[in-house]
């Protein structure tokens, strides 16, 4: 299968980013011809996107990311952030990576579960015009490009993997994952078909499987990861994502014990199953001194990885296992600023990471806020969702109110590759 990512960007040659735009106001800005009829309002801005770097590969999901974390942090993102978000989506209900002219109508082949499913991640919680719709024909292009498994590719037609099928779960939710398909397939099972159970030798059991170019899949720790935040993200595992960290853990499940019964894995419920990941990422983090390690493109030898670490945090903290993250979430404090700066993705990536940390989120916070439409501090006491708005579409309203949820992308050590599709070599 071949490995796509969204994008690669040095970020030794990022200099300076600075906010772009100043917040709007919350009113009706539509602008009124002389005749009294509505005018189109104008379409959204490069300004509008969080960074300034080429947005070509990873536009939608560094802004959805954004987003999210920002909004996660105590602050409700721009109104201008969303508007271009929701004008980044097709008339299909899917997303592409990027559209540089909105006017124009997709290319049907342009279009992928992971920018659609991040996409629909932030949108969940935005209370605004337009919202709704967006999410609901967002979910039903999901569902039509579904693999007859009960998987998702990256782009429609491919086989199935692991991180696509689960951010596809993550954003559809619990009852869609165990909603069978045409062919009674479903998504959890699909997504649970990359898990490796007691078949496999000791070592892989309970890691997600990336399947490689000859189809056979090989334990790793960004679909593991990845795993792990879509079952949380869909409400599976009995968590509440919204602050993973400060989440009360259910009674640890019982391992799997293959030397009882040799499908033990099989037998196991999501949070079984979530759990039996990050025992296997654990171990990983241990070996790699508090921090996961890959080869690079181009590479011989192993180097930090980053994006992948701060997945694996989030992953943890999102199953109340914050104590078993907190070597790797102490050393991105450390050492991630190089790796981060300037970079919006990376920069909500180690906001998730932080969730929760005291004092953890507040450097990366306010360098992703300079980053893009001025943010506002939400109220004391106020969480996300509590200011949800009518949707008023017929009004021409711009009024957008966004806040968010945690999720997962990944990106590699010098560089972003904000794609789903980076391994470890």
């Amino acid at each position: 299968m071949p490995l796509r990512r969204r994008a690669a960007l040095v970020l030794a040659a990022v200099t300076s980013l600075t906010a772009l735009t100043a917040p709007l106001a919350l009113a009706d800005t539509t602008p009124q011809a002389a005749t009294g009829t509505a005018q189109a309002p104008a379409p959204p801005s490069r300004g509008d996107l969080y960074g300034t770097a080429d947005p070509t590969y990873d536009g939608v999901w560094r802004q959805a990311y954004a987003e999210k974390a920002i909004s996660t942090s105590g602050y409700v993102v721009g109104a201008a952030a969303t508007r271009w978000l929701l004008a980044q989506q097709c008339a299909d209900g899917g997303w592409p990576s990027y559209r540089a002219d909105t006017a124009k109508a997709c290319d049907p082949k342009t279009e992928d579960t992971n920018a659609t499913g991040m996409a629909l991640n932030a949108l969940v919680v935005v209370r605004g015009a337009g919202t709704s719709e967006a999410l609901e024909r967002g979910q039903a292009w999901l569902r039509t490009v579904q693999n007859a498994d009960g998987g998702w590719s990256y782009n429609p037609g491919g086989a199935s993997d692991p991180d696509s099928t689960a951010i596809a779960l993550g954003a559809l939710g619990k009852d869609a994952a165990g909603t069978p398909n045409a062919k009674g397939k479903t998504s959890y099972a699909a997504l649970r078909g990359f898990q490796f159970g007691c078949a496999a030798k000791a070592a892989d059991r309970g890691a997600f499987g990336y399947p490689g170019t000859d189809g056979k899949l090989k334990a790793n720790a960004k679909a593991t990861a990845d795993a792990i935040n879509g079952l949380v993200q869909g409400h599976l595992t009995g968590y509440t994502y919204d602050k993973p960290s400060t989440t009360t853990p259910a009674a640890a499940p019982k391992p799997a014990d293959c030397d009882t019964d040799a499908k033990a894995y099989d037998s196991l419920d999501a949070n079984g199953a979530a759990n039996a990941a990050a025992d296997w990422l654990v171990a990983q983090l241990r070996a790699g001194g508090g921090h996961l390690n890959a080869v690079t493109p181009g590479a011989d030898t192993p180097t930090p990885d980053y994006g992948t670490t701060a997945d694996a945090v989030a992953a943890l903290d999102g199953i109340g296992r914050s104590a078993d993250a907190k070597a790797a979430a102490d050393w991105l404090a450390a050492d991630s600023a190089a790796w981060s700066k300037g970079n919006p993705a990376a920069l909500a990536q180690l906001i998730m990471a932080g969730a929760g940390r005291t004092g953890a989120v507040d450097g990366p916070l306010q360098q992703l806020i300079a980053l893009g439409p001025a943010a506002t501090k939400r109220a004391t006491g106020a969480m996300p969702g509590a200011e949800e708005k009518k949707d008023d579409s017929s009004s021409g309203s711009t009024t957008w109110i966004v806040v968010g949820v945690v999720f997962v992308a990944s990106a590699g050590v010098g560089l972003l590759i904000s794609g789903r599709k980076r391994r470890q070599g």
